[in-house]
Formats: structure tokens, C-alpha cells, sequence
């Protein structure tokens, strides 16, 4: 991987441990802030156990707004508590998988149609390069970082199709299905992707091909997502 896209990654994901001391005010959202985009990108897994002290410790924050934080996550199903009291990033089930998957086949669907006819030569351009480092990273089976970078082009298209309130529904999907991301390469990156979805996507938007970019990020969530649900039926 050339030293400029690991640059890049990092400044995105961040290096080492993703929890990182927080300094300014409003403590309990920027805490909240930084567990939601750690399940969101995959970086923790389900059953993860978020006990209070160590986590306020880990922030270097009073346990007060790591509650508050704690359990915000909680009340958006984001984060469950189990028997004990302790506060678990939850496993999906099969079922929910497959909800979350149809819900973001239609709400996506609706957003990459939307981009079609509102994104920006701008915003068309920095998908194309998020894609170019997706596939470096495949070429170098970087699967951590590609992971990161699709979840990135994702949320970029959704931010290309000025529907604001949608964007933030997808997100809070993301989140919930972020925790077994890691799983999303198990099986490599499929042999049938000859060009990627994301390339297909790219080229409807500059046409301006609704149902193009439709069907391509339809058929991206569908087959691209088939690691994450064989990964759920073998759990």
C-alpha cells in the first residue's frame, strides 16, 4: 500500500486505539460521538463489553457523561445492556440482518437516484477516488482499511443526494450492522465484480442515470453484503 493512501486512511480512521482522551466541552457528545463511528466503521465487535469505568478511563473522562453517552447508544438499539448491567455491543441476528439489508436496498437506492440528478462534479469526484483506494486496498487484500473506505463511499453517496434526513436514517443503519463488518471480505472480494457496483455508480451519476445508480447500489448492498450474511448464519 503506497505511503499516501495509509496517510489518508489514518487521518479518516485514526491510528492505534480508536478511543481517544477528550478534551473540550460537551464530554458526553463527543464521546458518544466517537463510540457511534466505531461501531459504525467496524472497529468493535458483538459482545464487546462497554463497562462504565474502564471506558471513562479510556476517554479520560468522569463516568457521568460516559453514562449519558452509554446509554443514548442504548435507547437507539445501537449498544444493548445484558443481564448484569453491563452495557454489550450486540449481536444481529439473521433476521435483523436481513432487514437492515432490504431497508438500505430502498432508502441507498432512493439516495444514489436522488444523486443522479443532484450530486456535484465534486462530490461525483471524491466517490471516484474513494473507489480508487478501495481498489488499491483489494489489490493488496488490506480488507481493514477497504472496509473502512467502502463505509465512507456509502455515506458519500448519501451526502450526494442533498437528502439530509435520509443520510442520517443510513447512518443510524450503518451503525447498527457496523459491528460485523470485519466479516464483510471473508470470502475475498468477489470474482464477479468485473467493473466494481462502484464504478457502475460512478458512471450513472455522471450521466445522470437514475435507475442506473438505483440498481447499482441495490445490487452492491445485495451481493457485496453476502460475506456479512454467511458470516451471520454460521453464528
Amino acid at each position: 500500500m503506497s505511503s499516501e493512501l495509509r496517510k489518508d486512511i489514518d487521518s479518516r480512521a485514526g491510528s492505534g486505539d480508536w478511543a481517544k482522551p477528550v478534551e473540550k466541552e460537551s464530554l458526553a457528545e463527543q464521546a458518544y460521538a466517537s463510540i457511534r463511528s466505531a461501531l459504525m466503521r467496524g472497529k468493535l465487535p458483538p459482545g464487546e463489553r462497554m463497562r462504565l469505568r474502564p471506558m471513562s478511563e479510556k476517554f479520560r473522562i468522569s463516568m457521568t457523561p460516559m453514562r449519558e453517552a452509554l446509554l443514548r447508544l442504548v435507547v437507539e438499539k445501537a449498544l444493548v445492556i445484558d443481564g448484569r448491567g453491563t452495557v454489550i455491543v450486540p449481536k444481529l441476528t439473521l433476521a435483523q440482518l436481513l432487514e437492515i439489508r432490504a431497508i438500505r436496498m430502498d432508502l441507498e437506492g432512493n439516495s444514489a437516484a436522488s444523486a443522479a440528478r443532484y450530486a456535484t462534479s465534486k462530490e461525483i469526484g471524491q466517490l471516484e477516488s474513494l473507489q480508487e483506494r478501495i481498489s488499491e486496498c483489494h489489490a493488496c487484500k488490506s480488507f481493514e482499511d477497504a472496509v473502512h473506505l467502502n463505509t465512507e463511499f456509502h455515506l458519500a453517496l448519501c451526502g450526494a443526494a442533498h437528502l439530509p434526513i435520509t443520510r442520517e436514517i443510513v447512518e443510524g443503519l450503518w451503525v447498527r450492522c457496523g459491528p460485523i463488518l470485519s466479516h464483510l471480505y471473508d470470502a475475498g472480494v468477489p470474482a464477479d465484480w468485473d467493473p466494481h457496483p462502484h464504478i457502475r455508480i460512478i458512471e450513472a451519476l455522471r450521466r445522470g442515470d437514475e435507475d442506473a445508480a438505483r440498481g447499482g447500489i441495490q445490487y452492491d448492498i445485495e451481493m457485496g453484503g453476502r460475506g456479512l450474511l454467511d458470516h451471520v448464519r454460521r453464528s
